[in-house]
């Protein structure tokens, strides 16, 4: 059995958690017991095993305690990214039958009151004592006692991911029907990167990411030490691994980029040498700069690809990387088969095609089985939707994108949901979203518009085009410029060519990701 209340037992004074800016210290006793009366609390309001929870804030010292007490509830629970606005949280915590909401007293779009557009919400709590006592999270936890329910289950993370059309879509995945503690939390985790009770992770971006909340779940579920910094900052992450002597820590690459423009008189200041294993993903990183983390780190730098459906896993750590430079690794606990966009048959060595993977995950997007299907082949495989190749020594080199997804620091960014709130402009004919080049980032939202009238493409134009995205839509998936255009690129069915346009800012070369 592995589960914080095990930890609670065996090194009950123990920190779980500590936040990086406040000094706060969570140990497992108060993990377990604030976890327990969470449990308690969702069984009071009625919750049974397989309903929904959803919750929506910053890195906090409730967010933790709100996951464990989901995960030993039975429930799903689903972390909403505190950047979106109002009626963005609220199609998700509907979409997903949320009978309990947790916001932040912190965050005003989270405060807002969601039971007219989510009719199946029983309840919305708030962190952060808020002045109404009715919607006080800690408030209600104080009437709950801190023993566990009678019939504590395995719970599961249910997180959204969007689509080319724009909406995001739920990845579920069946309940596991084990008892509390016979889960292991994510294997390839424990088995790649050795975590273990002795580790102490440095969890430096937001807990509502997929990988972030997956890990470290896992490394409380085995009894390790986590370090939650509250929002990234290079020089600070750099102290915390050396104050806290961290083992494992996860990173995106724009993360890098930060923290190698430091000075160098800074960069030599810290005493890295405990980190054992940085391991990083979600965005494209670029050959020179995990050149250079390697060089300055060590060959401690491991990179994964996988996705939140869970269909399959590539990872490569630095010694192979730098013979395979722009590799994410070879696949485990699965096959790759690279195959034809159009006819789902099998390309040859070298070839650039879909990746899909053949393994026995099991998942689907809620209430969308149309989408769950189109992620498979004739063949039964699954795709992330990302294109490349496998090279002769079994390595796979991703060439493109999902679909025109853009990946800014490491936040996925689709451009449909862009493009439909510049085309509800009255003067805008057509409008493109891609991404284009930015150094620390890796790409930014460039949105190229077609005006009814191209004599009123100009500058004010412009900035008025972007206030009006920022009215309506969250701010991560705003244009940072707009340039004009007489006439899109289109074909006769309607369809657009990015490439076309891509090509142009990219330097007339297929966006990698490296």
């Amino acid at each position: 059995m592995m589960h914080p209340g095990i930890q609670a037992q065996q090194t009950p004074h123990k920190p779980a958690y500590i936040m990086a800016s406040t000094g706060q210290s969570v140990t497992y006793s108060e993990l377990n017991e604030r976890s327990n009366q969470g449990a308690q609390l969702f069984r009071s309001l009625g919750l049974q095993t397989g309903d929904h929870i959803a919750l929506c804030m910053e890195n906090n010292a409730q967010f933790f305690q709100i996951c464990w007490a989901a995960q030993r509830a039975g429930l799903y629970y689903t972390c909403i990214s505190s950047r979106l606005t109002s009626p963005e949280i609220a199609y998700i915590v509907h979409n997903c039958d949320a009978k309990v909401f947790i916001g932040s007293n912190d965050k005003p779009d989270t405060a807002a009151d969601f039971k007219q557009d989510c009719p199946g919400l029983l309840k919305h709590y708030l962190v952060g004592n808020p002045a109404n006592d009715d919607l006080s999270w800690e408030h209600a936890l104080q009437a709950q006692p801190q023993t566990p329910i009678e019939d504590e289950m395995e719970g599961s993370l249910m997180l959204y991911s969007s689509g080319t059309t724009g909406r995001p879509k739920g990845i579920k995945r069946a309940l596991s029907m084990k008892a509390f503690g016979e889960e292991r939390g994510l294997e390839a985790v424990t088995n790649l990167y050795r975590i273990s009770e002795g580790s102490i992770y440095l969890s430096p971006a937001p807990l509502y990411h997929g990988a972030p909340i997956g890990f470290t779940m896992t490394v409380l579920r085995l009894g390790g030490t986590v370090i939650v910094m509250e929002n990234f900052d290079p020089e600070q992450a750099l102290e915390l691994i050396e104050r806290h002597r961290v083992s494992h820590s996860q990173w995106v690459p724009t993360m890098f980029v930060r923290m190698l423009k430091l000075p160098e008189s800074v960069r030599a200041r810290f005493d890295l040498s405990s980190l054992k294993y940085a391991v990083h993903a979600a965005a494209p990183c670029p050959v020179a700069v995990k050149e250079q983390m390697i060089e300055w780190w060590g060959p401690v730098i491991y990179e994964y690809y996988a996705g939140t459906e869970g269909v399959g896993l590539c990872k490569i750590d630095s010694h192979e990387w730098l013979q395979h430079k722009g590799s994410v690794g070879k696949p485990v606990g699965a096959n790759v088969h690279i195959l034809d966009e159009e006819n789902d048959e099998a390309l040859e060595t070298g070839e650039i095609g879909a990746i899909f993977f053949e393994s026995e995950a099991n998942y689907e997007y809620y209430k969308d089985p149309e989408k769950t299907q189109d992620s498979k082949s004739k063949q039964g495989y699954s795709t992330l939707g990302d294109v490349g190749y496998v090279d002769k020594e079994g390595y796979l080199y991703l060439t493109d994108r999902k679909a025109f997804m853009i990946i800014s620091g490491g936040v996925n960014i689709y451009p449909q949901e862009t493009e439909d709130c510049l085309i509800t402009h009255p003067r805008v004919a057509d409008v493109a979203v891609i991404g284009v080049p930015n150094e620390e980032f890796g790409e930014e939202v460039k949105a190229i518009v077609e005006p009814q009238d191209m004599g009123e493409a100009d500058e004010d134009f412009a900035a008025e085009l972007m206030q009006w995205c920022k009215d309506r839509i969250s701010p991560v998936k705003c244009p940072r410029s707009i340039d004009f255009l007489a006439e899109l690129p289109r074909h006769d069915t309607g369809k657009l060519y990015k490439r076309l346009l891509k090509d142009k800012y990219w330097g007339n070369h297929k966006t990698r990701i490296v």
